[in-house]
This record gives structure tokens, C-alpha cells and sequence, in this order.
């Protein structure tokens, strides 16, 4: 039996080897992705014009009111000192043509005095240049940048089975660390000093059980990301309740037949208040985002400076775009078992559970993981030459 398995591991092992040394070295570079974006991209996020600065809202809808061609689909609803808005976008349909319009950017930075663009960009465009490179290794790190194809997201859907072959490899890789009961100490021990072949399997081995559990929670979150609708959210139903989400009631439109809103953003930022208000919720409105597959808004709440938080996350109230009636909430820590194990994927995964020694260990595991992996083929390629040598 362990002979299967340490073939099983084997293959399964080399199966994911590229992949995950990719993804985990973008992991370890994107927990530091708002940073980094900010060091390299000044033109993206800094603003210093002197005068009094115009709230958010009016800003999107004098940018929408100046290029019809858009309809803004995120929006901070606070300023942050020192720093443009940035908002995303959406494109909308040509009358002429009935496709959308091409307009090279789905990213604006927004000078908060004047209203003027003073940067854009295709957040996730296949590009190493200076103001792509953190949106392209955050794309790269769970799609591999895959195009889409039959209304499917193949990359995410490709990287959410390599993450599903992970998660069974790490099983039977903690099973075959551990050969023999009575010597188990060994299995957790590194021999420095006994030549480099046995140093790398040390690594390998003794570096996976160490960290056994750490990798198992980011296998587990990786299929949740990746595969939540597919596999997660079923499976986590068989043993609780979930609340039912907006969105699964709802079928998307395509992109070419976006729902607009028929209620202005100022309304849904209102009625969410309200609601908000009457739960005895105190964070103001932080952000809200407006879905045209989906024809709802989504207004989240947190103070300013808080937008990407810790813990949980911030709570979020979903109306609909065409009458403003209250769809549901996705409220960090409350709700059934399963929907606050679905609610901490992301903060798990990401690190942001635990805060600024949450990132830091994410970002450390991430270089763990192509680790085991360069280590793992390491192994595989020296046991593969053994035979050729001998003959």
C-alpha cells in the first residue's frame, strides 16, 4: 500500500509542481499587492492638487456624465488624504455597433478636486510594464491568465482542480512522511550536515510536516475561491444551513445586455444607510459596487482607511438597481456555521484574518510552497537519473 501511495504523491506531485510554484510566489508578492501597486504606480493613487475635493459620488457621475461610455462598477465612498479615487468601471454597449465599447481600461484614477483622469489602465491585462505588474501576477495567481471559453472561467476553474489535487496529495503526503511509528521523530528532522541530496529531501519532507497544517488551510481555501459555487458551497450545505445569496438567485445577463440601474447610486447609498441605521450598525458607508450582470448594488461599510480591514471583513447590504428593495447581507461572524466558514475563505487565505502577522506568514508560506516544489521535482529528476547512472 505505501508503495501506491508514494507513487500516487509522485505523479500527483509533478501534476502540480509548476502551478503551485507559480502560485505561491505571486502569493508571496500579492500580500503586499496595495503596497507595491502604490510604490510602483504614484500616478495611480497620489494626488496633491491644493482645494476643496468633491465627494465620491459627485465625481462618478460627473466622469459618467463626460464618458458615456461607462458606468462605474466600484466606488469608494470615502477620500483618503493624499490619494486620487480610484474607481473601476464597466463598458457600455455601442448603439451603433451592439458591442461594447473598446476603451482600453477598466481602472481611473480621479484627481478628487477636479474630476479630471489622471491615470488608467486594464487591471489583469497580460503586461509586465510598471503599472500592469501587480494586476497581472494577482490575475496570474489564480487563472494562469487562461482565456475564457463556453461562458466558463477556465483558468479559475483549472487552478480550483489543482487545488483539489493538492489537497488529496497533502493527505497522502502526511501519511508516507511517517513510515515507521516507533522512528516519527525523524520525519520531523533536518540533517544539516549529512550532503545536499538528503538536505533537499529533509526540506521536502520534514519542511511538509512542520507546516502540514498551514498548507492544508491553504489548500482548502483555494478550492473555496476558486470553486466555491461548484464544489464548496454544496458541500458545506450537506452539514448546515447557508444563506441563500442574491446572486444565486439570480441568472447573470451578458456583458452585451448589461442591466442598468433605474435608482441612481445616491438612493442605494441612502436606503443601505437607513438599513444600516435601524440594525445599529455605526460604520459609515465605505465602498459600493454596482453589478450589470446582476442589476444589484452592494454597499459595504467601514471607517475611512479601513477599506481592506482584518479580521472577517466588512459587512455589506445588496439592493436592487431598479427599485432599491433590500436583497440580503453578507455580515462578517454572523450567520450559520457554514456561511461564517465561507465568509473567512478569503481572510484565511489572504492573512488578513490575523492582520499585518497574518500577511507576513502568508507571504512566507507562499515561498514554502514553490519550495516544496522545486524540491519535490528536485527529488523526482536525481531518483529518475539513478537507474541511467547505473547502467
Amino acid at each position: 500500500m505505501r508503495q501506491v501511495l508514494v507513487l500516487l504523491h509522485r505523479w500527483l506531485g509533478l501534476f502540480t509542481a509548476v502551478f503551485l510554484f507559480i502560485a505561491g510566489l505571486t502569493g508571496a508578492v500579492i500580500s503586499w499587492d496595495h503596497e507595491l501597486d502604490e510604490w510602483l504606480n504614484p500616478q495611480l493613487f497620489d494626488s496633491e492638487t491644493p482645494g476643496e475635493r468633491m465627494s465620491p459620488l459627485a465625481l462618478a457621475n460627473q466622469l459618467e456624465a463626460t464618458d458615456p461610455r461607462l458606468q462605474i462598477s466600484f466606488l469608494p465612498l470615502h477620500h483618503e488624504e493624499g490619494h486620487a479615487l480610484t474607481v473601476f468601471v464597466d463598458r457600455m454597449v455601442n448603439p451603433a455597433t451592439g458591442m461594447l465599447y473598446d476603451t482600453g481600461f477598466n481602472q481611473l484614477a480621479l484627481n478628487p478636486v477636479t474630476g479630471a483622469v489622471q491615470a488608467s489602465r486594464e487591471w489583469g491585462a497580460v503586461s509586465l510594464s510598471r503599472e500592469n505588474l501587480l494586476p497581472f501576477l494577482y490575475k496570474l495567481h489564480y487563472s494562469l491568465h487562461m482565456p475564457d471559453g463556453f461562458g466558463i472561467e477556465l483558468g479559475v476553474l483549472f487552478m480550483g482542480i489543482v487545488a483539489i489535487v493538492w489537497l488529496i496529495d497533502s493527505g497522502i503526503a502526511l501519511s508516507i512522511s511517517f513510515p515507521r511509528r516507533r522512528s516519527w521523530r525523524k520525519s520531523f528532522a533536518f540533517r544539516w550536515h549529512k550532503g545536499r541530496n538528503v538536505v533537499i529531501f529533509d526540506l521536502h519532507r520534514s519542511g511538509g510536516v512542520w507546516l502540514w497544517l498551514l498548507l492544508l488551510m491553504l489548500a482548502v481555501t483555494s478550492v473555496s475561491m476558486n470553486l466555491e459555487q461548484r464544489v464548496t458551497r454544496p458541500l458545506v450545505a450537506l452539514v448546515s444551513d447557508l444563506t441563500p445569496s442574491p446572486f444565486a438567485s439570480r441568472t447573470p445577463n451578458a456583458t452585451e445586455n448589461p442591466i442598468l440601474p433605474r435608482i441612481p447610486r445616491e438612493e442605494a447609498v441612502r436606503l443601505a444607510q437607513v438599513e444600516a441605521q435601524q440594525r445599529g450598525w455605526t460604520a459609515p458607508p465605505g465602498a459600493l459596487f454596482y453589478s450589470v450582470e446582476f442589476g444589484l448594488y452592494g454597499v459595504g461599510f467601514h471607517e475611512a482607511g479601513d477599506e481592506h480591514g482584518a479580521g472577517l471583513g466588512h459587512p455589506w447590504l445588496y439592493l436592487d438597481g431598479q427599485d432599491g428593495r433590500l436583497l440580503g447581507d453578507a455580515v462578517p461572524g454572523q450567520g450559520s456555521a457554514g456561511d461564517i466558514f465561507l465568509q473567512a475563505q478569503f481572510p484565511l487565505h489572504s492573512g488578513r484574518i490575523a492582520g499585518l502577522p497574518g500577511r507576513i506568514l502568508v507571504s512566507l508560506l507562499g515561498l514554502a510552497v514553490a519550495g516544496f516544489s522545486a524540491t519535490g521535482v528536485l527529488i523526482w529528476s536525481r531518483k529518475r537519473r539513478r537507474p541511467a547512472a547505473g547502467a
